[in-house]
């Protein structure tokens, strides 16, 4: 009789296995539609019964999937949704990709995690691997994950079913990688475990796989991926605000330094980070350090530099305003752009929305417009953009603040029109007139 790797790998290599994929957001739809495009039979698990409408009538809402592809796809019953996890049962692979936020006191919060865990547990069949991909603290899978499955399951693992993690890498808007060509790295406990997995992945996607020791590796591995750009773009944010006080263009420094061909990566300014990992991300790792006595005060200074870009960018557009004559208090303010990055639909943590409520808390008219994010919900309430950028509106505002540099937005336009610009992001750098244009 086969043994449960050799089982696995077999039915790996012939297209048998199905997978399953938990959480239909940014991470778990893109690789939900790699796995069906590879041949494997895929359902998708999601608590959100509108999520599983869509993609059962193959509406794609996920920048970074193809329309067609889901499409087809669930045309051809290769994928379908559900938010009825007893369908666990019936897969081979299950991949959790979860949100994994921070409360209220910037602390952890991986109750999706544990929850998913529960509902994947209780229908946990012998001969599963089971995948964590949401980032989280090093400890997770081992300490968190490893116990609620085998309760729940009565199962043991690795004699019963395989577990691992491996960090999603999604950039959404990203024009070159992708989840089916961006390398993948798997940790796992048990060498068994780690070899099928990973055959698992090097199955569905082009970007190669990394083998390491353990899940622990794999975790703190995705931390320092995201804590390396959140210290980078500290510094430089630092720096910005040094410059700003020395009269030099700190834009013109970092293209300078980009000269060199070794020893330097570009990091730019800007009103603070957005997106799901690089602002949350470092916080998981300071919380568990604690538990060891050790405190990351490096990674600590830049976390309190960059939370502090909202204000600093509201305190410089008060000042453009001063020199115009104009208090903050009651000026026009019309903000370009609330997604956390250029030419995308995602505002999840973007600083662009604290600078919305620091501009009203000192008594500015907000407005804004953003050709990606036409409305937005935050800490409970919708706000709904401009519907079009017209010479009109731009000449209404008594400051211009560009806080996203979304590459299909008029800024020849905008200059012309404004009175005055405050540019966060630098992306009216190709504006030739620039008398009105103040840059971070």
């Amino acid at each position: 009789m086969p043994s449960m790797k050799e089982s696995l790998l077999r039915k790996i290599e012939s297209r048998e296995i199905v997978c399953g994929v938990v959480g239909l957001g940014y991470v778990g739809l893109p690789l939900a539609v790699e796995k069906a495009k590879a041949g494997f039979r895929t359902i998708g698990f999601d608590v959100q019964p509108e999520k599983v409408e869509m993609v059962n009538a193959g509406h794609n809402y996920i920048g970074d999937v193809v329309d067609s592809d889901l499409a087809v796809l669930v045309e051809a019953g290769a994928m379908s949704a559900t938010t009825d996890f007893s369908f666990v049962k019936d897969v081979d692979f299950v991949a959790i990709c979860v949100p994994t936020p921070l409360d209220e006191h910037q602390q952890p919060d991986i109750s999706c995690v544990e929850s998913s865990t529960r509902s994947v547990a209780q229908h946990l069949r012998p001969g599963t691997m089971v995948v964590l991909e949401s980032t989280t603290y090093p400890g997770t899978t081992e300490e968190l994950i490893k116990p609620l499955l085998e309760e729940g399951s009565g199962l043991k693992c690795g004699e019963d079913f395989y577990l691992g993690f491996s960090p999603e890498r999604v950039d959404p808007g990203n024009l070159i990688y992708k989840t089916k060509n961006t390398p993948k790295v798997v940790g796992a406990i048990g060498d068994d475990a780690v070899e099928v997995i990973a055959s698992m992945y090097e199955a569905v996607l082009e970007g190669g796989v990394t083998r390491v020791s353990s899940p622990a590796v794999a975790e703190m591995e995705k931390i320092l991926e995201n804590t390396y750009r959140n210290v980078n773009i500290g510094l430089v944010n630092e720096l910005a605000m040094l410059c700003d006080r020395m009269g030099i263009d700190i834009w013109e420094v970092v293209d300078a330094a980009k000269t060199k061909p070794y020893g330097f990566t570009a990091f730019y300014p800007g009103p603070g980070l957005g997106g799901h990992c690089i602002p949350l991300d470092p916080y998981y790792l300071s919380w568990k350090a604690r538990e060891y006595g050790f405190h990351t005060s490096m990674i600590e200074s830049s976390m309190m530099v960059n939370d502090r870009m909202p204000e600093y960018c509201v305190d410089r557009a008060a000042r453009v305003l001063n020199r115009h004559k104009k208090a903050m208090n009651g000026a026009n303010v019309l903000v370009l752009g609330v997604a956390y990055k250029q030419d995308i639909d995602d505002c999840r943590e973007s600083p662009a929305l604290r600078v919305v409520e620091i501009l009203e808390e000192r008594g500015a008219k907000v407005s804004y417009f953003d050709p990606w994010v036409p409305e937005y919900r935050h800490n409970g309430s919708v706000r709904t953009g401009i519907p079009a950028l017209t010479p009109e509106v731009v000449a209404e505002a008594d400051l211009v603040m560009v806080t996203a540099a979304h590459t299909n937005v008029d800024y020849e336009m905008v200059q012309a029109h404004a009175r005055a610009v405050f540019d966060t992001k630098n992306a009216m750098k190709s504006v030739a007139a620039r008398d009105n244009i103040e840059v971070l």
